[in-house]
């Protein structure tokens, strides 16, 4: 037996089984069967138009109930996808149609009988023939034997595998079976008459094998319970997709190599791996990472400053300043004096320092101190006067401390916007 990942439970999967008559090779057939509704034209040349039609829809009620047959079987043995599908498996779910129609007529007349003889009893022979028809299926793909799914015992022992989801499985197929119904309803009221049969059997076509597609998962998901081999490739469809980038999947390994020199004592190794991969990719955010991280393992703190200042800056750029913040504080962890030489990146840290977690309202402050002296003309003087006010007033609740930030703002900046909105700040305070 082939082993394969343990499958997801079935209500896990639901967009697949909706989404399986859309790949190209049942589409393309259910295109093909659906417009072979058209052949009642020719045929009811032949024969009475009632019968031409009958001929037709049998044939490719027929080919759908094949089709989906073989969805089933081959979804059992771990093949979900059809251009998975295997050219050399035997072609066993042929005759499978007519024996669930056997089974089914069976069942239905000895619940008809049980009908006849206790109304009572009747209704809940009749509910048990439709609770195991799902059961049923699954048995007759099993074991290709009709007298196998008309075995009681086999049926709930079927049952008793799938579990309590095999409530869960009959009502889906419920939702699916009605969805089916309505489908058709609307096609035969609401368009015209020579586009209905096609249509009709476009739905008949699309709901059917979805069905088929859930059944037959839900017999993967139990193959070992139910002793179901599986094909070569069985299970290809679980695998969760790799959508990482080729370049995505380089860095990653890169960072893993560098991570492991690290852990075998190798830093300066690694130090020298990750420097040379910045350098090489200067505007690359994963190689500045990495060399950020490892510069922070060493003792090396003017290269952890002279780089620091460069990634902030990448960072900011890209719009990351909650982790531009953070690189700040680390690098000033390693030098207290560490300042950015750019007011425009000060700024931006000030902001993401008041905005993280509702601000830490000294450190901002901090990050603000003598911003018009270091940046002096600088053209984000106002703005930082309007950020220090706010932080004053709605951090410290020091609104003695903003008005002189107010005073200032009305002496060179009166008509700016930061102004009003300092002067909005204090409007419950008199500026005396």
């Amino acid at each position: 037996m082939i082993a394969a990942p343990a499958p997801a439970p079935f209500w896990h999967r639901l967009n697949t089984f909706f989404a399986f008559p859309f790949q190209l090779r049942p589409l393309g057939y259910g295109a093909l069967l659906a417009a072979s509704s058209l052949l009642v034209h020719p045929l009811g040349a032949l024969l009475p138009m009632g019968l031409a039609v009958l001929v037709v829809e049998l044939g490719i009620l027929l080919a759908i109930s094949r089709y989906s047959f073989k969805v089933m079987a081959l979804g059992a043995r771990g093949i979900s996808r059809v251009a998975d599908y295997p050219h050399n498996v035997e072609n066993e779910w042929k005759s499978l149609p007519w024996k669930l129609f056997a089974v089914v007529l069976l069942q239905s007349v000895a619940a008809g009988f049980v009908m006849a003889f206790n109304q009572a009893l009747g209704v809940v022979a009749t509910f048990a023939v439709s609770f195991i028809l799902p059961a049923t299926m699954i048995v007759l793909v099993h074991s290709g034997s009709a007298g196998q799914a008309l075995n009681p015992f086999i049926l709930w022992e079927t049952v008793r595998t799938i579990g309590w989801p095999y409530l869960l499985l009959c009502f889906f197929l419920f939702l699916l079976s009605t969805g089916m119904q309505l489908g058709a309803g609307f096609v035969v009221s609401a368009l015209p008459g020579q586009a209905v049969l096609p249509l009709l059997n476009a739905v008949i076509v699309y709901f059917s094998w979805v069905m088929a597609s859930l059944l037959g998962y839900v017999m993967y998901q139990h193959h070992d319970e139910m002793g179901i081999d599986l094909l070569p490739g069985a299970g290809a469809g679980d695998a969760p997709v790799d959508t990482r980038s080729p370049e995505q999947i380089a860095q990653q390994q890169l960072d893993a190599l560098v991570g492991e020199m690290v852990s075998d004592g190798d830093l300066q190794g690694a130090l020298a791996m990750a420097y040379e991969e910045q350098r090489q990719h200067p505007e690359q955010l994963a190689a500045q990472r990495r060399y950020h991280k490892v510069l922070l393992l060493s003792d090396k703190t003017p290269s952890l400053v002279d780089h620091g200042r460069r990634l902030i800056a990448l960072l900011l750029g890209r719009g990351l300043s909650a982790e531009a913040l953070k690189a700040f504080q680390a690098i000033r962890s390693r030098d207290v004096a560490f300042a950015l030489e750019d007011g425009a990146q000060t700024l931006s840290l000030a902001r993401a320092q008041w905005q993280a977690g509702a601000g830490d309202p000294k450190a901002t402050l901090a990050l603000l101190s003598g911003f018009d002296k270091r940046f002096r003309g600088h053209a984000a003087v106002p703005e930082v006067y309007a950020l220090a006010a706010r932080v004053l007033v709605q951090g410290l609740q020091r609104t003695d401390m903003a008005k002189p930030i107010l005073q200032t703002l009305e002496a060179r900046h009166p008509d700016s916007e930061q102004t009003a909105e300092v002067r909005w700040l204090l409007r419950d305070t008199s500026v005396a």
